[in-house]
């Protein structure tokens, strides 16, 4: 499973900083957004994937991390999808903003001519 995981963050990393390379402004709003879903993925992944498993230490139970998730990264992940949906959000906005001032979505403000 933790092979998986790492691949998954692997990918959404390389793919997110690929989509920031690019000229176009909503390809870079869309790398970040992935790079974000990455770190967020990486973050609760130092959880511990765990199943079954109390997320807070119940009395009669040893405090162990054997025998309970840690919530901490849970919340953190929370807390970083909506701030997350926020900063899309109003880099959307912005985005749209720009174009309208502009009339081109390059991040330079000229289109270059035979690249696309």
């Amino acid at each position: 499973m933790e092979i998986v995981i790492a691949l998954a963050i692997g990918v959404m990393t390389g793919s997110g900083v690929w989509l920031l390379l690019r000229p176009r402004t909503f390809q870079i709003v869309m790398g970040l957004a992935l790079v974000s879903y990455a770190v967020n993925l990486f973050i609760f992944s130092t959880g511990r994937l765990n199943v079954d498993r109390e997320p807070v230490i119940r009395l009669g139970s040893p405090p162990t991390f054997a025998h309970y998730t840690d919530p901490l990264p849970q919340a953190l992940v929370l807390t970083a999808i909506v701030i997350g949906f926020a900063m899309t959000a109003l880099f959307l906005v912005v985005l749209l903003a720009s174009r309208g001032l502009t009339g081109t979505d390059h991040v330079d403000g000229t289109e270059s001519k035979g690249r696309e």
